[in-house]
């Protein structure tokens, strides 16, 4: 190999890679190449020693056989790196394809030249790893054996190119390796067929996700502006509701104010409140106690009652009984035609009248199912017990001919107020009493006051 590669003088050139190609093809390849960065073949000297059998020294690229040159340069180098290494050989852009560039750089490769030195930089630089890898192989066995296992993985191409420029590389290795190589590639461009169909069935699924993406994007985007419009009102909702809690709190302060305003100009206002309340409580239980008393008065006026109708229809069984008389033996009974009022077990309250008469009163309400409660108007009881003895009484009697013009307006507006039924007596008299129970109590027929309980 350490002979010249120059052609003689009349020998024809070898076409070399360029000879399978188009007349066109071709043409460019030689022209745009070997006219700018080729020295003439007649003039290329290899100013290296031949590759010896059983040599140390690596081969380079122009000393590989022209049927590896063309998996070399298609295998081991991309086509942009490529291009911009030519381009920057050339100092500007090749307008060549990358078909009649291919061809034009494995025929620049035949022997050496600028192209060819760039270029075997350019692979002693990106398989570098894979260089000293194969250094470590001593034999062409162990050469064989690590390409078979490179043909397996991932760094075919690293191994390609360290393979067939390593010293051990024999003409049988080099044979098996381009082999090989060659039924990779048209392995590879099945591969890439079916990716090719794989990539265009997941564009047009992309497609079509990108178009229901845009869809729930819209959607989305929908309710988002939903979701805030609902959002804004909430928040004026907010700011209204507190506006409104600002303002009751400044209300609820200036009542605070005003009621401390008050306490310090009544002094004891609450401990008065207090003693109403405790006041009004009293006269709660009061009412109440004095009904339980009326009501077990009455009980025992009725026991009574039923023992002497017991103890008269014992005596004189054969005989009727009268009819029970009315409460008072005065023209009151004659008047109400023998008949009884019944209270049912209602308050009577009898404003004023002489101190004499007032037992005949109480016998008079409590006979008639009443109970009774007095005030003498104002005489010796204070009018302040009239409010409590008002409130107590169901009816009200009165006799306004010995009452204060105080306690008289009081009684006219306590009833006014609560509805209360009050009968009014001039002339303090037990026929003026009966008269005006009988006004105020349902009448009771001697029929029916003969009836036993």
């Amino acid at each position: 190999m350490c002979e010249h590669k120059a052609s003689g003088l009349n020998q024809q050139p070898d076409p070399g890679p360029l000879s399978h190609l188009t007349p066109t093809a071709a043409a460019i390849g030689r022209s745009a190449l070997s006219r700018e960065v080729l020295t003439p073949a007649a003039t290329t000297v290899c100013s290296v020693g031949a590759h010896r059998e059983g040599g140390s020294r690596r081969r380079r690229l122009w000393d590989l056989p022209t049927q590896a040159l063309c998996p070399v340069i298609g295998v081991c180098l991309p086509m942009p790196v490529l291009r911009r290494r030519v381009d920057k050989l050339l100092g500007g852009d090749t307008r060549l394809n990358d078909y009649e560039l291919h061809c034009g750089a494995i025929n620049a490769c035949d022997g050496r030249s600028p192209i060819a030195e760039l270029l075997q930089a350019e692979l002693e630089q990106r398989f570098v790893r894979s260089i000293r890898a194969a250094a470590v192989h001593k034999s062409t066995q162990a050469l064989s054996l690590a390409w078979q296992q490179a043909c397996e993985g991932q760094e075919v191409a690293g191994a390609l190119w360290a393979t067939l420029t390593h010293a051990r590389c024999d003409a049988g290795l080099q044979e098996q390796v381009l082999r090989d190589i060659h039924m990779l590639q048209h392995q590879v461009g099945s591969a890439n067929r079916a990716d090719l169909q794989r990539l265009e069935a997941l564009e047009a699924e992309n497609q079509i996700l990108g178009r229901e993406l845009a869809r729930a994007q819209a959607r989305s985007s929908k309710l988002l502006e939903e979701r805030a419009t609902v959002n804004a009102q909430q928040a004026a909702e907010l700011m209204r509701l507190r506006a409104e809690l600002v303002g009751s709190a400044t209300l609820l302060a200036s009542l605070r104010e005003e009621l401390a305003q008050l306490e310090a100009a009544v002094p004891g206002l609450r401990q008065r409140q207090a003693q109403a309340e405790q006041i009004q409580h009293q006269f709660s239980r009061i009412q109440d106690l004095e009904r339980a008393l009326l009501a077990s008065q009455q009980q025992l006026e009725r026991e009574r009652r039923r023992a002497e109708q017991a103890r008269a229809e014992q005596a004189t069984p054969d005989t009727p009984l009268p009819p029970p008389a009315c409460p008072a033996s005065n023209s009151a009974s004659a008047e109400a035609g023998g008949c009884t009022p019944s209270l049912s077990e209602r308050a009577i309250l009898c404003v004023g009248g002489r101190r004499g008469v007032i037992p005949i009163y109480r016998q008079l309400v409590e006979r008639s199912g009443g109970r009774f409660l007095h005030h003498d108007g104002g005489e010796e009881d204070a009018c302040a017990k009239l409010d409590a003895s008002l409130a107590a009484a169901d009816l009200v009697i009165c006799q306004t001919g010995c009452i204060s013009h105080d306690a008289y307006w009081r009684v006219k507006d306590h009833c006014k107020r609560h509805g209360k039924q009050c009968v009014f007596v001039e002339k303090p008299s037990t026929s003026s009493l009966a008269k005006a129970l009988a006004s105020l109590a349902p009448v009771v027929t001697p029929e029916q006051a003969a009836t036993p309980d």
